[in-house]
């Protein structure tokens, strides 16, 4: 429980923790925001579905299966088989399918396929997710072997370095293509287009198939379309909420979202970006729809993601210091400056309040999003940043005590150093990875933004966290009052880069490589640094492996000769030096270092991962039926939230 009563901590399961977030200053929203907050609430919610069929496609079948096993009353509940399948359940509802959420690969359960097969047998069949014709025993043979072999679709997303990513990933967003066939496809559409002058985001929302005949087409995601059951749903409420937008052109940005998901047109989709960018009156924001492309082994197709938020006026005082003086960063920018923006548009930034999360955002979050990923639309329009303040603020909290900073950092003075500036600084090198990190630098004409294929996104990380790792130890922090002194920086190179080379390994299984793009990224920065002189060390102390800092002068330098390579890299779109930096810094793991590593985090009983449950927005109506006020409730369990999310908004099966 924290100082104020709300319990931030809440149930834990496999290697996951539930947290909870605080709509912190909801009841001082106007009316009119709180119903525009539920409606947007409400459209983030139904898409639900699409992200769990993005992500597999026996998903939402095997969700459907074992929730009616887990629900049915004459199931007995009192056995070690039924306490594993619902451990297994709910990893399944944490990572919208039989992927882990951030590894990517297949969970196995703790059950067993006779016990699966029983329990299946005792509940009437009108009740399972049965096709037209189909029998209780053919359910099962297709979704048995799904579930409980390893070598049976094993990852979502693959990107070993020569495999075909395509047909060894089992994320839903190919049917029946290679990877060549698919990069064939869009760069030929690319190529037919290269002269447009608002370039379009080819493949973002559709499946890629071929036909009978062997012919590639593209099934559109949109509301008479594939996942179009779900879409009309978000329409609906998003009609609802542009009747209650905020300002004329709030409403003008949900129409052209109403018009994309209708249409799915993407030249729709590059005026929803624009407009949505330069709205900066309304307190109220939301994203909405096909976004991130990290889920697809190519970076091409967006998986479905929602959140709504509100400003958290205080806290946004720090991000728009960065925001306002986003020139002159740019400016001193230690990259060539070709590669450097003469002039930045649009850059704003805000610390919100998570309101809602859905989608790809849901249970685990991101704690800052830059948008829109158009690289012409933050050059020509800018972009927009924000930062979740309740969310890093429920982080927080979680951490305290926990005794991981004790155990991993064996200097009294580092100790007190990241005690005392360790949350200010995340916070602050968040602000500048999404503030200004993603929009800065340009491509060169004629540079493709998709040249560094299955290594861009990857890339694109690196590239904001160094600009990001480059800045917070510049004077103009102190200067502009986001940092109280010159050694407060101190703190966050060291967790940075304890994290890269060694503390993150706590969430990858054992055996396994570095894969997620993120985890690529850190892991590449460290590793770069360390090989690059002996500004870090990594030493042993009484057989446990600690880092050492030996020059934050010379490491600073070193990551400003690094982010003027990567920017190059992402300037040029070169291919092979983004595959060689990444191959041989971002992804082989040191298995000794590994054990010791897991070892010593499983003393500390923590969980490695961690997510949220949402808050229950509950409309109270008055005797007219009219919304009179929005009521937040806290005290909903993660099992009735996810299984009420499948009744309630269970549009696709």
């Amino acid at each position: 429980m924290s100082k104020s009563g709300f319990n931030y901590n809440d149930e834990r399961f496999a290697d996951l923790q539930m947290l909870r977030y605080r709509l912190n200053g909801f009841e001082s929203l106007t009316l009119q925001q709180k119903i525009l907050v539920y409606y947007l609430s409400e459209a983030t919610l139904f898409g639900r579905d699409i992200t769990f069929d993005q992500y597999g496609i026996y998903n939402l079948r095997i969700r459907k299966l074992l929730e009616t096993v887990y629900t049915d009353s004459l199931v007995a509940h009192d056995t070690e088989n039924f306490r594993q399948l619902e451990i297994y359940l709910k990893r399944l509802w944490f990572s919208n399918g039989i992927y882990h959420h951030y590894g990517c690969e297949k969970f196995l359960p703790g059950f067993s396929e006779g016990y699966l097969r029983s329990a299946v047998a005792q509940v009437a069949p009108e009740r399972l997710p049965l096709r037209s014709g189909e029998t209780v025993q053919h359910l099962l043979d297709e979704l048995v072997p799904v579930i409980f072999d390893p070598s049976v679709l094993p990852k979502r997303v693959n990107k070993a370095d020569g495999e075909d990513l395509v047909t060894t990933s089992a994320c839903n967003f190919y049917q029946g293509v290679t990877q060549q066939e698919a990069e064939l496809f869009y760069a030929g559409l690319k190529a037919s287009h290269c002269r447009d002058e608002q370039p379009l985001s080819f493949g973002l929302n559709s499946t890629l198939e071929k036909d009978a005949d062997g012919l590639m087409k593209e099934q559109v995601w949109k509301s008479d379309g594939l996942y179009g059951n779900a879409i009309r749903h978000i329409v609906a409420c998003l009609e609802k909420a542009a009747k209650v937008a905020e300002n004329p052109k709030q409403k003008k940005v949900i129409d052209l979202l109403i018009s994309y998901y209708k249409t799915g047109d993407l030249h729709v989709f590059n005026q929803y970006c624009i407009e949505w960018v330069g709205e900066q009156e309304g307190k109220v924001d939301f994203v909405n729809g096909f976004i991130e492309v990290y889920g697809d082994p190519l970076g091409l197709k967006g998986s479905w993601e929602g959140i709504v938020e509100y400003k958290d006026e205080e806290a946004t005082k720090r991000t728009q210091a960065i925001s306002q003086n986003a020139q002159w960063f740019e400016d001193h920018s230690p990259v060539d400056p070709r590669f450097r923006k003469p002039v930045v548009k649009g850059v704003t930034a805000n610390a919100i309040c998570a309101a809602m999360l859905g989608g790809e955002e849901y249970p685990s979050t991101a704690i800052g999003i830059n948008l829109p990923n158009a690289d012409w639309i933050r050059a020509e329009h800018g972009s927009k940043s924000i930062t979740i303040s309740n969310i890093t603020d429920a982080y927080n909290k979680a951490a305290q005590g926990s005794g991981f900073r004790e155990e991993f950092v064996l200097d009294e003075q580092m100790l007190a150093l990241i005690a005392e500036y360790g949350d200010v600084c995340d916070d602050l090198h968040t602000d500048l990875h999404e503030c200004l990190g993603h929009g800065s630098g340009q491509l060169l004409p004629g540079t493709d933004p998709d040249a560094l294929k299955a290594y861009g996104n990857t890339i694109e990380e690196a590239r904001a966290d160094l600009f990001g790792l480059y800045y917070i130890a510049d004077p103009k922090l102190v200067q502009l009052g986001l940092l109280p002194n010159g050694e407060a920086y101190k703190a966050q190179y060291y967790t940075y880069m304890m994290n890269g080379l060694m503390t993150q390994l706590i969430r990858i299984a054992p055996g396994n490589q570095i894969e997620e793009a993120h985890m690529r990224n850190r892991a590449l920065i460290a590793r770069w640094c360390q090989a690059h002189g002996s500004v870090l060390e990594l030493l042993k102390c009484d057989g446990k492996t600690y880092l050492k800092i030996n020059d934050f002068e010379g490491l600073r330098a070193l990551i400003a000769q690094l982010l003027a390579e990567v920017q190059r890299i992402k300037s040029e779109g070169d291919y092979e030096a983004a595959r060689e930096l990444v191959e041989k810094y971002g992804v082989k793991v040191d298995a000794e270092l590994h054990r010791e590593v897991l070892a010593r985090y499983q003393r500390l009983n923590l969980a490695p991962y961690k997510g949220f449950i949402n808050p229950w927005l509950i409309p109270v109506t008055g005797q007219d039926g009219q919304i009179i006020d929005i009521h937040v409730n806290y005290s909903e369990t993660y099992s009735h939230q996810m299984l009420r999310y499948s009744t309630e908004y269970g549009t696709l099966i």
